[in-house]
């Protein structure tokens, strides 16, 4: 067989994939990049990634090589951990990847009151507007009603993304802010919100970014990657 032919035969070969089958895939890179970059926490960090077009799910833990198919509607699944994936997935239908485990910055912001105001233009523009923290994954919809991508739960970040690739960087974008946070506050530095405007043009945006999510997962389609600011 011929270099060409082979390469031929392997374009065809991802052509034919199934989104699911790329889900499958991409989930363990993933799982790569955030623990490379301690961002799933030091123990009992998970991720899943949404299967458009079912009530289905690849989860799994940081310990785990690969993901496992589980379902996230109906009767929540007996694994605690994927319950808590299921409930976000459950209140928020334009999400397509949760990251559960956070940096340590991340996790440091429990003892700062659960949730950080929106500083920085960037975190506005891609994280939104932070609910408070919760102890129960059954009372997560009243934190992420307003569309915000973090939440802590039972102390940890929850990072949520319209696509993988952006829970990913909402994941590294979060741990940078809550770094600034959390060293400024604790030094008993004054930490201002930005101007009303800038939340409320940048939320905006965020919000029309949800509802096209939302669409296309509805029809079964993963949403288009945010292009610039």
């Amino acid at each position: 067989m011929t270099r060409s032919t082979a390469l031929k035969m392997s374009s065809n070969w991802c052509d034919t994939m199934t989104t699911e089958e790329e889900l499958f895939q991409l989930w363990p890179q993933l799982r790569e990049r955030l623990h490379g970059k301690h961002l799933l926490g030091e123990s009992g960090g998970s991720l899943s990634l949404r299967i458009p077009g079912t009530d289905a799910m690849w989860f799994g833990t940081a310990a785990n090589a690969s993901p496992k198919r589980t379902l996230y509607k109906g009767a929540l699944p007996a694994n605690g951990i994927a319950a808590q994936h299921a409930a976000v997935y459950a209140v928020r239908p334009d999400v397509s990847a949760i990251a559960i485990g956070g940096g340590v910055y991340g996790r440091s912001l429990a003892d700062f009151g659960g949730l950080m105001p929106q500083v920085f233009d960037e975190q506005a523009r891609h994280l939104g507007r932070m609910g408070p923290a919760v102890d129960d994954a059954s009372r997560i919809a009243y934190s992420l009603q307003k569309g915000g991508s973090v939440v802590l739960l039972q102390g940890l970040p929850v990072c949520l993304g319209l696509t993988a690739t952006r829970m990913a960087l909402n994941a590294e974008l979060f741990e940078k802010c809550a770094k600034a946070y959390v060293l400024a506050v604790a030094s008993g530095a004054k930490v201002k919100s930005l101007p009303w405007i800038v939340p409320f043009i940048a939320n905006g945006r965020l919000r029309k970014d949800v509802q096209r999510a939302t669409q296309r997962l509805q029809q079964g389609l993963l949403p288009e990657e945010t292009k610039g600011y």
